[in-house]
């Protein structure tokens, strides 16, 4: 049986759901990850591209290029991000789900935290998950 995740932005705008379960969960802290979310760090979760489904609001995500081979989408009406993903290179064919937005509950198996070199002073992880 598929799983299927449901999620959607802040005002619900956009709406989406996920035919597969998020994989390579991690929570990076470098600084484009905070900066886009405003915290400490980001939670993403990536699936294959082919099984994000958005089921409402298109016309309301926004895509910013943060990098030459990265963009990353938001609603363009609560600012709420959605997803990042690579334009070309290993991996152009899977997208990354920022996980605060999923309505469904989702526990991963395993999750790390990554790019903890760039980790803001004021925060102290003491999640027993791997750090790289």
């Amino acid at each position: 049986m598929t799983e299927v995740y449901q999620g959607s932005c802040l005002c619900a705008a956009v709406v989406y759901k996920l035919v597969a379960a998020p994989k390579a969960v991690s929570h990076c802290h470098c600084s484009q990850c905070r900066k886009g979310h405003g915290s400490a760090f980001a939670s993403y979760g990536s699936v294959p591209r082919t099984a994000l489904k958005i089921l409402r609001g298109s016309p309301s995500i926004k895509t910013y290029a943060s990098s030459k081979t990265v963009i990353r989408q938001f609603c363009a009406e609560c600012g709420s991000t959605l997803f990042w993903s690579r334009t070309q290179g290993e991996f152009a064919d899977w997208v990354s789900v920022a996980l605060g937005t999923l309505d469904t509950p989702f526990l991963p198996p395993q999750q790390q935290h990554v790019h903890v070199e760039s980790a803001v002073p004021w925060y102290t992880s003491s999640s027993p998950c791997p750090q790289h």
